[in-house]
Order: structure tokens, then sequence, then C-alpha cells
């Protein structure tokens, strides 16, 4: 015992009370004095572990521990018209019923962040503004239907899609898509797609094509939207074993791409496939249409900057160190790449790195640019003091970061914290 006290109660009877420090939570210290016996609760002091978020790098929006069996997967970004930012996640996992995303706010540049609304039947989505309007557009649940809708509150209250005139835009098949460039151009708006079909083999299985609306219309009425011919990889022959989560991008020529993620065991691919003006037709040359690409075998976002006269990416490139496994599982790296054209990219800063590739990711990326800097959120997973994330797709952190004067970086800039 570490102390010992007197003490008598108002009928003489007296006792010692000792005080003891705890080693352990799980013992409990019971001391006999004859009728009676003290019992020590295991609250006072513990060696479990705690849960430890300040290592996390960037802002955390939003937490799940693994032991959930909910990860956060397809974050998405929008800078709205009054300079805030509007955010979005879904929740994917044996823990998960597979078609719920959260939407979140922030007033103060990514400083804190405010839960807006749950949505149930929304999945795999992109946010987007039109017109007066902030969108958010996906499939309703793992492989659903296509499905789109509106917020005029800056994403408090959303329209619901419950037929083709209030967003059910594709009710027929099974869909999959991620939060990928939504693109206004040639008079009308545009966004990649895939098909599950067969519904087994991924990802072999997932048929690209692309929607398309007129500008000015009203994007709730299936109507309204134009899907292109189906496109196939021919894993047979091309390599690479499957295509997935096309980015729409206007060439430098003026012409429609949609580049894909190329999932593969060996060098990273992108695949950029040619789209008709008017959204009918989607085609691609296997000759000319495989590019290198830094991360290409993990989901990325295209987008073009204004400024740099130049294509910008960031996503999962591989440093020469941890060449040599499976790229599609190798997310510790988050770079931004370039191009002046589309086909030749270059790494042109390490913008995060933990060196862990097995629990450890920073993954699915989708940002936004605001004047001198890049601003992005990320489906991070990272070590939590409590196990970790479950493995390295498994992200348990929402995060969002911010890249100063991403223009001029280079690598031997230092990364963000």
């Amino acid at each position: 015992m570490n102390h010992m006290r007197a003490f008598s109660n108002r009928l003489a009877t007296a006792i010692n009370v000792y005080e003891r420090i705890m080693n352990h939570a799980k013992q409990m210290l019971s001391i006999g004095f004859g009728i009676f016996t003290l019992l020590a609760p295991p609250f006072a002091y513990s060696d479990e572990p705690m849960q430890e978020h300040t290592r996390v790098p960037g802002v955390i929006i939003d937490y799940i521990p693994a032991a959930t069996q909910q990860y956060i997967g397809c974050p998405s970004l929008v800078i709205m018209e009054d300079g805030s930012y509007a955010a979005s996640h879904s929740f994917f996992g044996l823990g998960s019923t597979n078609d719920v995303s959260v939407v979140f706010s922030s007033h103060d540049k990514g400083a804190t962040w405010e839960k807006l609304t749950e949505l149930k039947g929304q999945w795999w989505s992109t946010l987007f503004l039109y017109q007066n309007g902030l969108y958010i557009m996906g499939v309703d649940k793992e492989y659903g239907r296509a499905v789109i809708r509106k917020s005029l509150d800056g994403g408090k209250s959303w329209t619901n899609p419950v037929d083709e005139k209030s967003g059910l835009l594709i009710s027929q098949g099974e869909y999959h898509c991620a939060p990928v460039p939504v693109v206004e151009y040639e008079g009308r708006i545009w966004r990649a797609m895939e098909e599950r079909n067969p519904p087994e083999g991924w990802p072999d299985n997932l048929v690209s094509f692309v929607m398309s609306a007129p500008l000015g219309s009203d994007l709730l009425d299936a109507r309204n939207w134009r899907a292109s011919n189906r496109l196939r990889f021919d894993k047979a022959v091309w390599p690479g074993i499957g295509w997935l989560e096309g980015n729409i991008v206007i060439a430098p020529d003026g012409s429609i791409k949609n580049i894909l993620r190329v999932h593969g065991e060996a060098d990273e691919k992108a695949a950029v496939a040619d789209v008709s003006p008017d959204g009918a037709t989607v085609s691609f040359e296997p000759a000319s249409g495989f590019v290198d690409f830094p991360g290409g075998s993990k989901k990325f976002t295209i987008r073009w900057d204004s400024t740099a006269k130049a294509y910008y990416t960031l996503s999962n490139y591989i440093p020469e160190n941890h060449k040599g496994g499976r790229p599609d599982t190798i997310r510790n790296t988050l770079a931004l790449a370039s191009s002046p054209n589309l086909r030749d990219w270059s790494v042109r800063s390490i913008i995060l790195y933990v060196p862990d590739v097995l629990k450890s990711g920073f993954q699915y990326i989708d940002w936004q640019v605001e004047g001198k800097n890049i601003i992005f959120v990320s489906r991070t997973a990272y070590d939590d003091g409590v196990g970790g994330a479950h493995n390295f797709h498994d992200a348990n952190y929402f995060t969002f970061h911010r890249i100063p004067d991403f223009r001029n970086r280079t690598l031997q800039d230092p990364m963000l914290e």
C-alpha cells in the first residue's frame, strides 16, 4: 500500500483506509476488515491505448475508428460563391450500409468544419456548382442507380431523387463512379461514369461511358441527360486489367477526353479516351491512348490551371524505394504532378509522405485552385493511437489541406504538416 489514513464513523467503528496507485486499468483492489470490504474501481489510472490525433497531417474534418468497420471514402470539395467550402465523403465497409454520404462546410478557410447533413441513398459522389445551386451526383448505393441532388442553401437540405423528374437519372443497371471532375464545355455539362456489366470480375467488368446535359437545362430531369455508348477494357490485349474513375478534361486542341485510371500490376498508366462533341460517342485508340502517369493505378483528379497554362493532378506517385509491389496498393506518397499536354507528366513536388505502406495512405484526393494555392481533401489512413486504420485502403480520417504557392513548388520544398 502506498498510503494509510485513519477513519472512524459516528458509531466509533474504527478502520484504516488505504490508498494505492493502480498499475493497470483492469486491476481491482479489495481489502477486507471484518464486515467491511473496500473496493477500488478501475477508473482512475489506465495504461490502455488512447486516441491520438495531433500527428495527423492537415485539418481533421471527420474521423471514425477502424473498430467500427466503417471507413471513409469518396472525398469531394467545392469552393462556394461566397468563398466558403463544402466537402463530402461516403462510408463503406462491413459496418456500413454502403449508401450514405455526409456533407460538411467551413466558413473560415478550412480551419474548422461543421457537419451539415447526412444523405441516405447517395454514394461515390461528386459535389459541384451549377447555376444557382450546389449539386451532388453519383449513385444511390454500391453499384446502384445513377442519381443527382440539388441544394439551394449551401448543402443543408437537398432534393430527393424519387423519379426521373427529381434526380433519378438511370434506373436500370448497376453503376460505378467516384468524385471526379464535372466540366462545363461547348454548351454542355460533362461527367464520366462506369457501368458494372457483368456483376463480377472487378475491374475489367467496369465499362466506361460519359454523361452530359445542355447548359441551362434542369439537371434533375433525366430526359436532359445523354449517355454515350459503353467502352469495354480489353484485358486480353491491352496493358492492365481494367479502367475506372475517368476524368473529363478538355485537351489543348479543344477536343474532349476521358482520362481513366488503369488498374494494373506493372508500370502505372492512364488511358486517354476520345469523346465526341455531342457526347454521344466515346472511343479509344490503344496504340496511342495509354500514357505514363504517376499514380495512374489509383484514383486521381486532373484540372486545368489557366494561370500556369498547365494540367495538374494530385496522385499517389510511387518513389523508387517503394517500387516492386502491386502499384495500386502503394498510397503513402502524395505528389503534385503537371503536364502541358495531358501526355507528358512530371512530378513537381512531394506533398505528403509516411514510410508505412501497409496502414497509411493519402488517397482519392479532390482539389481546387484558390488563388496561388491548392486546397484539397483526402481519404486518409493514418495512425490514431488505437491501432490506426484497418489498412492503407480503409481510411479512418477525412482531412483538409492547403498547398501554398503551388505553381512554384519543387522537389526541394518541405512537405505539408
